[in-house]
């Protein structure tokens, strides 16, 4: 049967960490590297795995390609804290590993719980995200935020869900805002791309009438409305600092620097 490496990075994750853990200790391996948590998060990973690295913050990227390059298993599966995965998914991933399939990754579609509820429409749902792959077929790009994997091989789906417990308020939604949209933002000035008044606007109002109405974000009531405002405004900030990096002469140059290369404060997902 082929064997199954779980990663994740974290810091400061105590609230999240147990319950991820847990939900995965059926894997064969479990690897965790953290960027130097003050709370308790090395201790309980600790006390599920002794593959658990501290290591200085790399970026996201650069954490999870680390992560992945310690796996020794056949299989990697690539979960954040904040998501858990449940017995029918962990039976599915179990059971496909071992008919050795063709595709060399696996997407699953992710659940959210965003301020108390199941998010079913917005575009969220169901979101499917390649987090299931063999090992030396894929590698994380390196985008500042929203990192994602690249395959080498075919790609399939899997049919259960993997659970992912956002933001349980506005507060942690905002702390990770500011600096998700700074690393966005710098993304986009690598590219070479501009951003003027007219699309700050059209690319905030084409965001939220996509997930309000198109993607039906209106029957996920009053939390689906406020995800399509708040999802509207991420990509306004976006764009304006965007504009901002070209148009603006920093008083303190470092600062942009010293925001690149320092983990969030809060959760890393």
């Amino acid at each position: 049967m082929s064997a199954l490496s779980v990663i994740l990075i974290t810091l400061n994750e105590e609230r999240n960490i147990e319950a991820c853990l847990r939900s995965v200790e059926w894997a064969d391996e479990i690897i965790v590297v953290d960027s130097q948590s003050t709370d308790r998060t090395v201790e309980i990973a600790r006390s599920f795995t002794d593959k658990v690295f501290v290591i200085d913050w790399k970026g996201f990227a650069a954490s999870k390609n680390f992560a992945l390059q310690q796996a020794q298993s056949d299989w990697v599966l690539w979960i954040d804290a904040d998501e858990r995965v449940p017995a029918e998914l962990a039976t599915e991933i179990r059971q496909v590993i071992s008919q050795k399939p063709q595709e060399d990754g696996f997407a699953i579609a992710r659940r959210a719980f965003f301020l108390g509820r199941w998010i079913k429409h917005c575009g969220w749902y169901p979101g499917y995200v390649l987090r299931l792959f063999r090992r030396g077929k894929a590698c994380f790009n390196d985008n500042r935020v929203h990192e994602g994997l690249i395959l080498q091989g075919r790609q399939g789906r899997l049919q259960n869900d993997l659970l992912h417990y956002t933001d349980d308020s506005l507060e942690h939604y905002l702390w990770k805002f500011n600096r998700y949209t700074s690393l966005a933002a710098q993304d986009l000035v690598q590219r070479g791309r501009k951003a003027g008044w007219l699309g700050m606007i059209g690319r905030s109002l084409h965001t939220f009438f996509r997930m309000y109405l198109v993607k039906r974000g209106f029957m996920d009531g009053v939390e689906g409305l406020m995800l399509c405002l708040l999802s509207a405004n991420y990509v306004a900030m976006k764009y304006a600092k965007l504009w901002e990096a070209r148009n603006v002469t920093l008083v303190h140059p470092e600062k942009p620097d010293a925001i690149e290369n320092s983990p969030t404060r809060t959760a890393f997902s």
